[in-house]
């Protein structure tokens, strides 16, 4: 990770972990894989942690972050959902090819859950229910599940005889296998008519690490104030947004996903809350409410992100809002690189950032560009450099403008990081 030249500290970076473990097909070729939640390089689930917290938690910061395809090589995903994930509507966060959503052994409310199941699946969702065990509290889900999913038993003619019951009693229902540990396992189960095969045999779960930026707790306050209301402010929304670089990395993401048109590009945070509508920030906000995050506390990183946010949307101002917004969202995007350990370019091509703001990031072209290198060269006191870039932005102003501005960039990001560090624990 690079140093910063603000204040001389370097950047601090969270880890979020995530196992994945392949599911195969009969011959033995990956089918799909299923995505775990873990707080550690330990590859086991977290003691303590409740199945909606790792739902929330999962969701939050690996599907919005990374993206789907980053976790399984654009192969199909299964994802654990808790009870309260599946009645708060968390899969329309997803588009519905691109995973099938696991009802986990411990699921209540059940007549809930499938009203909700029967309206998810009319939009295209699959589902498969988890660790089968037979009883009568099932016997509703199963009609409307894709996938049912199997614990081997021993000996191992029980769960050959529960195959071949489910495979009379539901034909278009795909039966999977966990917990396979041994060759003579899989070629029974296989000639039993197992369609799917997963366990240690063909493959331990894999711990993926990657670096994350989580929100503040403010922020988290914030939004839940906000979408409490029966209409929400977006303007007010956009606002709380843009003062968290980990809740901006996350919009972005999710309206990336949720786009069905590949060309769809973002230009500025108020574009985005508007696109996504009230349904889909009100599941946002409830994904990161049961998630439990916002415990980081200040860091310099991030009071860099919103001074040169706030300093860049200041200077561009006598251009209007549109702009002024875009050059918000190009200083706060400025040091996702150093966070997520992810090169820039990379950055832009994951949030869809269009050409426009993707050439302002990288080549410091355009307005906001300038904008940009002005900033840092404040950073690095190079006054010169500074006053060229000032006449290419304002031609008729004075180097006072720029002493103003970031003044109350720098009053901004204190103010904002004053009031997180009140409240964090």
């Amino acid at each position: 990770m690079s140093e910063l030249n603000m204040e001389g500290k370097k950047s601090q970076n969270v880890t979020q972990y995530i196992a994945r473990q392949p599911i195969f097909n009969a011959d033995r070729s990956v089918y799909a894989y299923e995505l775990l939640y873990r707080e550690s390089s330990d590859n086991v689930f977290p003691i303590g942690t409740s199945d909606g917290q790792a739902t929330g938690r999962l969701f939050f910061n690996a599907l919005m972050l990374m993206g789907l395809e980053k976790l399984t090589g654009f192969q199909p995903a299964f994802i654990n959902l808790s009870t309260d994930a599946i009645l708060d509507d968390f899969p329309r966060l997803l588009q519905p090819s691109s995973a099938v959503l696991e009802i986990v052994e411990r699921t209540t409310s059940i007549p809930k859950v499938v009203t909700r199941v029967k309206q998810l699946k009319k939009e295209g969702y699959f589902f498969a229910l988890d660790d089968y065990d037979g009883t009568e509290k099932w016997q509703d889900i199963l009609p409307l599940m894709d996938f049912i999913k199997l614990e081997v038993e021993h000996p191992i003619i029980k769960t050959n005889m529960m195959i071949k019951k489910l495979k009379r009693s539901y034909p278009d229902a795909i039966i999977i296998v966990e917990r396979i540990e041994n060759y003579d396992d899989f070629k029974q189960l296989k000639k039993a008519g197992c369609d799917l095969f997963q366990g240690f045999f063909f493959a331990k779960p894999e711990v993926l690490s990657f670096g994350n930026v989580e929100p503040s707790k403010m922020a988290v306050l914030d939004l839940l104030s906000c979408t409490a209301r029966p209409d929400i402010d977006f303007d007010a929304v956009q606002q709380r947004v843009g003062r968290d670089l980990g809740l901006t990395a996350r919009i972005l993401r999710l309206v990336n996903a949720r786009s069905p048109n590949s060309q769809q590009t973002i230009k500025s945070i108020s574009q985005a809350v508007i696109y996504l509508g009230e349904d889909a920030i009100r599941q946002f906000v409830r994904v990161l409410a049961l998630s439990e995050l916002g415990n980081d506390k200040p860091q310099e990183l991030t009071k860099l992100a919103l001074t040169r946010a706030k300093f860049i949307s200041l200077m561009l101002e006598p251009g209007g809002k549109e702009l002024s917004e875009q050059g918000y969202l190009v200083g706060l995007l400025s040091v996702l690189d150093a966070i997520l350990d992810m090169e820039l370019d990379r950055v832009t091509k994951e949030f869809s950032l269009g050409a426009e703001l993707s050439s302002a990031l990288l080549s410091f072209n355009g307005m906001q560009g300038i904008s940009l290198r002005l900033v840092k060269a404040i950073e690095e006191e190079q006054w010169q450099d500074v006053r060229s870039f000032l006449t290419m932005i304002r031609p008729a102003s004075h180097m006072d403008v720029v002493f103003k501005a970031m003044y109350s960039a720098r009053a901004y990001a204190d103010e904002v990081l004053t009031t997180l560090s009140s409240i964090a624990d």
